[in-house]
């Protein structure tokens, strides 16, 4: 076995290893030295060797041989012995190895030594690998290190006494007045540790919180001193004075003002004093100023300061630094509620981020785009937002459609207006928008009966020019369907006339019946606006007949089975003819949705009331074949009893009948309001769910999700079930994200049909992202409120 070589020779063998198979050899061949060398009683090269172990573990090699080599050098009294071997117990345990345990005696040993690097050395490997039990057993001894006069210890000692509060959490009334005295230090070093831990005690315990904003007034001295300090050589970073304890300082302030107007008034002045007179051309300053913006919006801050601080953000979205830019536009996003009209201001600004190249950052301001489209700004914002949408990446183009599509529907100024718009989205987009869509814009153009010449004269030229959108393809035949007397005259006041023929009409229609890139749903849509055209039109009719006959025997059996209906209209029932194909009636709001020649069956969650009869097994097994994951648990729900996540499930059914089905249930009903009830409340997600009663077989389901957390959750989704015989309808959401302390909330409608009077029972499946987990839950609810059920 060949000798071990020095450090440096092995580093510089390993880095002239021309192949990984070379290089293995090299470790090994030195791995298979020191571990003779170990087992040698006399070693004189044991912190050598020891180094060289930590070297092949960093590489990724195996180095666990080197453990207890780590415990015996820790209780060597030779401080260099003690160095690598306290490092050596970093690197290669972990508390979850018993031979971490027997470290615990020497590091105790060395937190009494009269020297205060070693005391160092087991401080620090106190903080990075202690255990639970370590923690009890030494945090005495750390608790009278903070007392020492030694300014370097002590700021070592509040670190480690960090990590014991986060390891054991009952240990932190152990901490709390040593914290305290540690702000009156004048090293920066322990004021900092003393800042860390105090913020770390006031997180955990609202007790503790409540004691230390008597600090406030100490803290906002300690940092008036570092803002209007002169040049420190020790302390200065790009001509801030320790930006470090400053934002430390800030985070702390930040938590004892929230909902404290006391505490907030006293740091008012301070907050305003760092937003002036800090320097925004450097980094460094920029984040005490991010800092310091936080802490303003997070407290009971002064309007003005709040207007400062927004504005801050309105310099930060001018800066060339994408990250800044990007916290900026996430700082606002989390405010636009509450100060619409300071973020308002920089809307310029905001939209020119809109052609940023960083997706990112794209991402982020398309967000605060939409979330300040309102009354007044919106045709400047929508043609921004239009613009945007025609030249943005595909990943955003159906976000894109659906914010537009809200806020048009929220602040359209005209009917007409709106109308333009969503055909300009479908033109530009009709790809990448949901389903509802569809039937949205058919229920838009049904109501706004002055425009039915203008809208049908413009989808006809849409039509012309391009097929390959299937919504727009799909309204286009609707209304081409519905009036196409309209458009077979000519006269339109809106538009320039355009003299259309009823063959120019059939062979549109024709055209999208053969294209391959036409949908079975798009090709329903177009033979039943043929056969209703058989009603508005007179020399084409034979035509039509022929049209109609030739997918009697299609191979889409949807296709085919409306093709045998419409003949039998032709044959059997021409005289009822007229009567089945005449105009649709106004659509109103509470009417079964239709998407795309679907019906879309969507449910949410239902209480489970004890001791109610339970519902008879085909029904239940009907609900759990729609959620396709009955074998998980259920859940149980804290303010309805056991429940259960349901899941969206879309069930198709005849398109022939959905025509039909359109005819009914247009008569308003009476709407009456049911109390507001929690199904769900889960680490700090609630949702809430109320009920408005359209008719006797007719629902109105609104859910309510809220974030109580203090971080914010994304891609929040709703998804339902409900027996197969209950018609259900999922509106789309108000949005997908939740904002932390529930300064947002999410609201989603669902209507039910139950025409069958059947017991209602619905599963609810709640999926969000929080903090980078992905979260599923499940939760059922077998009960409406103020139903009687």
């Amino acid at each position: 076995m060949s000798p071990s070589v020095p450090l440096q020779e092995m580093i510089r063998a390993i880095r002239s290893a021309r192949t990984q198979c070379e290089e293995r050899g090299v470790i090994q061949r030195e791995c298979a030295a020191i571990r003779a060398q170990f087992r040698q009683a006399d070693n004189g090269g044991r912190s050598h060797n020891l180094a060289k172990l930590l070297y092949v573990h960093m590489l990724g090699y195996p180095a666990h041989f080197g453990q207890m080599e780590c415990v015996r050098m820790i209780a060597s009294p030779r401080y260099s012995e003690k160095r690598v071997g306290y490092l050596g117990a970093m690197m290669l345990l972990d508390e979850k190895q018993d031979a971490s345990l027997l470290i615990t005696n020497s590091i105790k040993n060395d937190l009494s030594n009269s020297n205060q690097y070693i005391q160092s050395l087991a401080l620090c490997t106190l903080a990075c690998m202690g255990s639970a039990e370590m923690c009890r057993d030494l945090a005495p001894e750390i608790d009278r290190l903070l007392r020492a006069s030694n300014s370097y210890i002590k700021k070592k000692a509040a670190l480690c006494a960090v990590h014991i509060v986060r390891k054991v959490h009952d240990l932190g009334e152990l901490f709390t007045k040593a914290a305290r005295s540690l702000l009156t230090e004048k090293n920066h070093g322990v004021v900092h540790g003393a800042v860390v831990l105090i913020t770390e005690l006031c997180e955990r315990n609202s007790e503790t919180l409540e004691r230390f904003r008597k600090t406030v007034p100490d803290l906002v001295q300690i940092m008036k001193g570092l803002v209007i300090s002169g040049y420190s050589p020790d302390h200065d970073v790009a001509g801030i004075s320790d930006p470090f304890l400053q934002v430390r300082i800030l985070r702390l302030l930040r938590i004892l003002g929230r909902n404290n107007e006391a505490a907030s008034d006293a740091m008012n002045d301070l907050l305003a004093q760092v937003a002036t007179n800090t320097d925004s051309t450097k980094t460094v300053g920029n984040a005490v100023l991010y800092e310091t913006v936080l802490t303003v919006l997070d407290i009971k801050s002064e309007s003005g300061l709040r207007v400062l601080a927004v504005n801050i953000l309105g310099r930060f979205l001018l800066n060339n630094d994408r990250n800044i830019r990007y916290i900026a536009m996430t700082s606002l996003q989390k405010i636009v509620g509450t100060d619409h009209n300071a973020v308002q201001r920089h809307r310029g600004t905001i939209v020119d981020c809109l052609k940023d190249q960083d997706a990112s950052v794209k991402r982020r301001a398309l967000d605060l785009s939409l979330a300040l489209v309102s009354a007044s700004n919106i045709r400047s914002m929508m043609k921004e937002l239009l613009s945007f949408l025609s030249s943005c990446p595909p990943e955003l183009r159906s976000q894109t459609a659906s914010g537009i599509f809200n806020a048009a529907e929220r602040y359209a100024p005209s009917q007409r207006w709106h109308i333009d718009t969503i055909l300009h989205v479908l033109t530009t987009a009709g790809g990448d928008v949901r389903d509802e869509t569809v039937p949205n814009l058919i229920q838009l153009i049904t109501n706004t009966s002055e425009l039915h010449c203008y809208t049908v004269h413009k989808l006809y030229r849409a039509l012309l020019s391009d097929i390959s959108q299937q919504p727009l393809v799909q309204v286009a035949c609707w209304c081409i369907g519905e009036y196409g007397d309209l458009l077979l005259r000519g006269e339109c006041q809106e538009t320039e006339p355009v003299q259309v023929t009823e063959d120019d009409v059939l062979d549109v229609l024709e055209t999208v019946l053969q294209s391959h890139m036409s949908s079975p749903s798009t090709r329903g849509f177009a033979l039943t606006a043929t056969m209703k055209l058989s009603t508005r039109i007179t020399e084409n009719v034979d035509r039509i007949r022929s049209i109609v006959s030739i997918y009697g025997s299609c191979i889409d059996v949807e296709l085919q089975q409306r093709a045998v209906e419409y003949n039998a209209l032709f044959k059997k029932y021409d005289h009822m003819r007229a009567a089945v194909l005449e105009r649709m009636p106004v659509i109103e709001k509470n009417s079964q949705g239709h998407i795309n020649g679907e019906t879309i069956k969507e449910s949410q969650t239902v209480k489970v009331k004890p001791g109610e009869p339970q519902q008879p097994p085909n029904q239940v097994c009907d609900l759990l074949d729609l959620l396709g994951g009955s074998e998980q648990p259920l859940q149980p729900s804290p303010a309805l009893g056991s429940t259960a996540p349901p899941m969206p499930v879309s069930t198709a059914n005849t398109v022939g009948g959905d025509l039909l089905d359109l005819l009914g249930g247009l008569e308003p009903t009476p709407i009456t309001p049911v109390a507001t009830v929690t199904v769900y409340e889960k680490d700090g997600v609630t949702v809430t769910l109320s009920c408005e009663k359209q008719s006797d077989s007719g629902l109105t389901v609104t859910l309510t999700a809220s974030n109580s957390t203090e971080s914010d959750i994304r891609g929040f989704t709703l998804q339902a079930a409900v027996p197969k015989s209950v018609q259900l309808h999922m509106k789309a959401p108000s949005g997908d994200s939740l904002p932390a302390r529930g300064a947002a909330k999410v609201t989603q409608m669902v209507v039910l049909n139950n025409p069958n009077k059947v017991n209602l029972k619905m599963r609810l499946r709640i999926s969000y992202t929080s903090q980078g987990s992905a979260v599923q839950d499940t939760v059922q609810i077998d009960s409406f409120p103020g139903l009687g059920q």
